[in-house]
């Protein structure tokens, strides 16, 4: 009875799918995975970046603003139904129109009584060949957070996001006991077969890194597909969603091209046992860190 009272067990659910162009027919597809992930006992989901369309941002096209929406709006308010009917926390990540030429790419966090808790405006911008996000979305203006839902304390972060300790560190000093990462991220295909390997394994190894460091647990939530919505080579996205452990382990993960509702139990009461027997954040010299708001030390 002991061990079992020190306990406090919580199913995510990852959303991980493909896209096609139709935004309507994406959210009847992700809310359709939502269902099957309560069916297998999730109580938190979350959905990959931007999953209403194809990854856009492969072009500079001033068409594609058409595809933001409102927060609230029809993408939220549909999620917030879904959430209050079958008691879940739902992490939505959306294009946000959120005035005439601000835009932003944002997740809404919704709480199991179907209540808009907030939402996380993604802070780093990248600009990369077919990532051109820079040209879409306004940076965060709202920094790290993190909510208390009926089913613990989370943070959210975006895509990009991932590669900052700094973003994951500020977001669990905010108490998140889990850090969620809705992502877009593959292949360019010319370079896969040279440098693929590597890619995906820096990309799954920083995020570990961020669970070690900060004891707590990481979902992160990417899409499949070989998307060409301009044509060329496209993009080809990796899939492979995956939560992990307090100390960097691998606890699940979905497949690299297949459509998958990753259903994953985790034990919030082992972010406190980390968080004790590995005492990084009692030995953190703040007194010495104050480099970092710099942008480079010469």
């Amino acid at each position: 009875m002991k061990r079992a009272a020190s306990r406090r067990v919580v199913r995510l659910g990852l959303l991980q799918t493909r896209a096609g162009a139709d935004p309507r027919q994406n959210l009847r597809r992700t809310l359709q995975l939502a269902q099957k992930a309560v069916q297998k006992g999730a109580q938190i989901l979350c959905t990959q970046e931007l999953f209403r369309s194809h990854y856009f941002c492969q072009s500079e096209d001033h068409a594609n603003f058409k595809l933001a929406e409102s927060i609230p709006g029809p993408s939220t308010d549909a999620f917030c139904r879904l959430a209050r009917k079958h008691r879940v926390v739902v992490i939505a990540s959306l294009f946000e129109r959120r005035a005439a030429g601000l835009y932003h790419n944002t997740a809404a966090v919704i709480d199991a009584d179907g209540s808009l808790l907030g939402v996380y405006r993604k802070m780093h911008i990248p600009d990369d060949p077919l990532y051109y996000e820079k040209f879409y979305f306004t940076p965060g203006d709202l920094g790290f957070r993190a909510w208390d839902t009926r089913y613990g304390r989370i943070g959210v972060l975006i895509c990009w996001d991932q590669w900052y300790p700094e973003a994951a560190r500020l977001t669990a000093l905010q108490g998140a006991q889990i850090l969620f990462y809705p992502t877009a991220i593959g292949w360019h295909p010319g370079e896969k077969a040279k440098a693929g390997d590597s890619q995906h394994a820096a990309w799954e190894t920083v995020q570990r890194a961020h669970a070690v460091a900060n004891g707590c647990y990481v979902a992160a939530v990417n899409r499949i597909g070989h998307e060409r919505p301009v044509g060329g080579d496209g993009l080809e996205f990796w899939g492979q969603s995956f939560v992990a452990g307090t100390s960097g382990e691998i606890l699940a993960k979905a497949p690299a091209d297949q459509e998958s509702v990753l259903v994953v139990p985790v034990d919030l009461a082992q972010v406190d046992r980390t968080r004790t027997q590995w005492p990084f954040w009692r030995d953190r010299r703040i007194d010495a860190y104050a480099g970092l708001t710099q942008r480079w030390l010469d």
